[in-house]
């Protein structure tokens, strides 16, 4: 009897333990991986390091996947996986790496995290139908990003900052179109095989474009700090951190699962703080809670796909 009661506790913990786990690790981890991008493009172009990440990432579930024997894409899978690919990892992926050589990495991640404004506004002038929740979650996010911004306005004057800040804001816009398209497009082909094709297809676009530029150095002369840094992108940011991603989306709640939006940002600034020396002050911390409250309206707002479908 007792052997039953623990081996039915035990299961218990692993229905819900172990998905909060990983749900865990997805909001500390991805939080982490500004900072990472943030030391890697000290030391070499922004976009050579975003190819070379997504070349060894890509590979890596590409190559498990061909082992498994896993049936390839088919005709139209083929075109959203080509348009995800350009749209969530050369355009968003790559320009929000660049920009975090211009402003912190903290910035960058608040940044990233407004995606969902720009769904309710591409939606808005689609024609569809915006609710108040999502006109009063705009309103409490443009607040908030306000209040961040009191102590960068000097900052304005400077091109760098605002090249780094026009990257960022055109990577969220990317992303959210990106995201319309997986729920226009919404299929049934394996997520995780999805992912790395999209990753690999990307880093060949990227590497025509930055050869084409001239901008990459030579392997030899990348540093080892940013090898390291690319290593870490890799195995946690685009392998580990993505599986337990997800695994949480499949056995929590969609309201649990998107926590991880919200913490991100907050572990970016925060480890920006005592890592890097970047600013934080209580008109930042205040206006990160604010945009993020905006945010989790915003997000409320916009209507979730049927659970039928999986996406890409």
């Amino acid at each position: 009897m007792k052997a039953k009661i623990q081996n039915a506790f035990s299961k218990r913990i692993d229905a819900i333990g172990l998905p909060i786990l990983a749900l865990c690790c997805v909001s500390f981890f991805w939080g982490t991986t500004w900072l990472a991008s943030k030391e890697g493009v000290k030391h070499m172009p922004a976009l050579q390091l975003v190819t070379i990440r997504q070349f060894i990432g890509g590979m890596i579930y590409v190559l498990y996947f061909i082992i498994k024997r896993e049936p390839w894409p088919k005709g139209k899978q083929w075109r959203t996986i080509l348009v995800l690919s350009f749209l969530n990892f050369c355009l968003s992926n790559g320009l929000s790496t660049w920009g975090v050589k211009y402003i912190s990495s903290g910035l960058g991640a608040i940044i990233a995290a407004i995606f969902p404004i720009w769904i309710v506004i591409i939606c808005f002038f689609r024609g569809e139908r915006v609710s108040k929740l999502a006109v009063l979650g705009l309103l409490i996010c443009f607040c908030g990003i306000c209040v961040i911004f009191m102590d960068h306005l000097a900052d304005f004057l400077k091109p760098d900052f605002q090249f780094g800040i026009i990257l960022s804001v055109i990577a969220t816009i990317t992303w959210a179109f990106g995201t319309l398209h997986i729920k226009k497009k919404a299929t049934s082909f394996n997520p995780y095989f999805s992912l790395g094709l999209q990753m690999l297809i990307s880093s060949f676009i990227l590497l025509g474009i930055t050869e084409s530029a001239g901008i990459n150095i030579p392997l030899n002369q990348i540093p080892v700090t940013s090898w390291w840094a690319i290593g870490y992108l890799v195995i946690i940011g685009s392998v580990l951190t993505f599986i337990a991603f997800i695994y949480s989306l499949q056995h929590l709640p969609k309201e649990i699962s998107s926590i991880y939006a919200y913490i991100n940002p907050i572990v970016a600034i925060v480890l920006g703080f005592f890592i890097f020396g970047e600013i934080l002050t209580k008109a930042i911390a205040i206006g990160v809670l604010i945009t993020l409250a905006g945010l989790y309206l915003v997000n409320r707002s916009i209507p979730k796909p049927k659970k039928k479908k999986q996406l890409q």
